[in-house]
């Protein structure tokens, strides 16, 4: 049997790299991610893959080996990539988390209607990885025994 690790998708430079790496106890440099990375507990999801709906099918193929998969907003940037009700392709718990939560707090109500858009429930996950904002919530919700 395979080992279920969390996915994360979200657009380029929405913070993904640095969320797998803080949920891999990772301390090393950062590097761009070209392919799908498996870590410890992580698949870190090029920002191609979301931005590309034709890329779609591999992403719902790999989430199979995904125990959740969050889905990254960035609240410092307006963009919304995802096509409506995409959070509903998957068959895991899909995770709504807003990203650098410390920067454009203007932008909050537009994240969490991005979030309500794509299908996904609440409650959403704010979180600024530096400052380490909203971080132990977001551990304690994927790494506790009674969520399967």
């Amino acid at each position: 049997m395979r080992k279920k690790r969390v996915m994360i998708i979200g657009p380029s430079k929405s913070g993904k790299t640095t969320l797998a790496n803080w949920l891999n106890n990772y301390d090393g440099p950062l590097r761009k991610t070209q392919d799908i990375i498996y870590g410890k507990n992580t698949i870190d999801i090029p920002g191609s893959y979301i931005e590309n709906t034709w890329m779609y099918k591999h992403l719902i193929s790999v989430s199979q080996d995904a125990s959740h998969v969050l889905i990254l907003v960035d609240q410092s940037r307006c963009d919304n990539v995802y096509s409506p009700g995409f959070a509903r392709s998957f068959r895991c718990p899909v995770i709504g988390v807003i990203t650098k939560v410390d920067l454009m707090l203007e932008n909050e109500k537009l994240c969490y209607k991005q979030l309500k858009e794509i299908g996904v429930e609440e409650p959403y996950y704010k979180i600024s990885v530096p400052m380490g904002k909203g971080m132990g919530a977001l551990k304690e919700r994927l790494f506790s025994r009674q969520e399967k």
